[in-house]
């Protein structure tokens, strides 16, 4: 898993640790699946605008 192998937590030991922890894997993860809903309702708003401005 990605997690396990980063490059970053070798470099610096104490981010192996918090990387080791379930609930900074979870906020990770959380933020990553809200970042990408907004994405994805921020284009979806630019296409339906795109498209109701040429009718």
């Amino acid at each position: 898993m990605s997690w396990d192998r980063n490059y970053f937590a070798a470099l610096w030991p104490w981010l192996e640790v918090a990387m080791d922890n379930h609930f900074v894997r979870g906020a990770v993860t959380g933020v990553g699946l809200v970042t990408g809903w907004v994405g994805v309702r921020e284009l979806s708003n630019a296409f339906m605008s795109r498209w109701s401005a040429r009718s």
